[in-house]
């Protein structure tokens, strides 16, 4: 099957490399030249313009998108309309937000086009092990995009379905994003308290590694944590500055808004934009409150 790949980040550039493996044509196209130059090299077709990637695929086409969520995705419709035919299909496989998605859903049906979103998780390594696919949408178009989801998937059935309409895949891609943020939180303040433990001297490489096997708590992402602090145990040269994406932010509004109580997802956002703040005020603030209600030490900076 023929796929048009737009944006060849690390994410873009493993999907096209899966897909080749898997015996698609894929065409990919992005600003930087290198890069589709590299795609090239590696089997598939990197192209320069939106208009070479358009006329290099067979009618009906589907072009795959993977921008930055926001303006870029509108941006990236609105050049790739004039060039496509009516029954073409739009993938959104990046983080937008899913009321942009059924937005953009009705925009393109009624000018005859086809949307699919595409809640995509796996990150850099999908390549190996196969990305998780929360797939929203018609039926038919969705279907007839089955043999790309089957070879990006883990596996043949797993790892990927067709989860609702125009907007499911991003609405769920959005909620799995929110509880990896509870899930990170807890390994963070677990560790931590552990790290803090300093007269029993505790190798948490070796506690990572134990848990990784037969316990209620194992999971890929305590594999990729137990990766990380054999090769850096102690963090050094890394800041507490942890960014998040946009969609822990969204599934908390939409708690608020279906009245659903989320406090440990609540918690883990807070938790991360707390952490970009330089001598945090709100602590200073309680510091000086505990010193004029009780009398309580406070510790002055140098």
């Amino acid at each position: 099957m023929e796929l048009g790949l737009i944006g060849l980040g690390k994410m873009g550039f493993n999907m096209a490399e899966r897909l080749r493996q898997g015996g698609h044509k894929v065409v990919g196209f992005d600003f930087n030249a290198e890069v589709t130059g590299k795609l090239t090299a590696a089997g598939s077709l990197g192209v320069t313009s939106l208009e070479d990637l358009v006329k290099n695929l067979k009618a009906p086409r589907a072009v795959w998108i993977m921008v930055p969520s926001g303006d870029p995705v509108d941006q990236t419709i609105a050049k790739l309309e004039p060039l496509m035919q009516k029954g073409d299909t739009f993938i959104d496989g990046g983080n937008s937000n899913y009321k942009d998605s059924q937005r953009r859903y009705a925009e393109v049906a009624a000018k005859g086009f086809n949307f699919v979103d595409v809640g995509t998780s796996g990150g850099v390594w999908g390549l190996k092990e196969g990305y998780s696919m929360m797939i929203g949408g018609d039926k038919q178009p969705v279907e007839s995009l089955r043999p790309i989801f089957e070879t990006l998937a883990p596996g043949k059935n797993q790892g990927w379905g067709h989860v609702g309409p125009a907007g499911a895949g991003h609405f769920v891609k959005m909620v799995h994003n929110g509880i990896e943020y509870g899930l990170m939180e807890a390994y963070a303040e677990g560790f931590s308290i552990m790290k803090h433990k300093e007269p029993m001297h505790l190798d948490l490489a070796q506690i990572a590694e134990i848990w990784r096997y037969g316990s209620v708590v194992r999971s890929w992402l305590l594999d990729l944590t137990a990766d990380a602090l054999k090769k850096n145990p102690q963090l050094d040269g890394l800041e507490a500055y942890v960014v998040d994406s946009g969609e822990g932010r969204w599934t908390v509004a939409e708690a608020i808004d279906l009245n659903v109580s989320a406090p440990v997802i609540t918690e883990s956002l807070l938790r991360r934009i707390r952490s970009r703040e330089d001598n945090n005020f709100s602590d200073r603030m309680l510091a000086i409150m505990r010193n004029e209600f009780g009398g309580h030490a406070v510790k002055k900076s140098s």
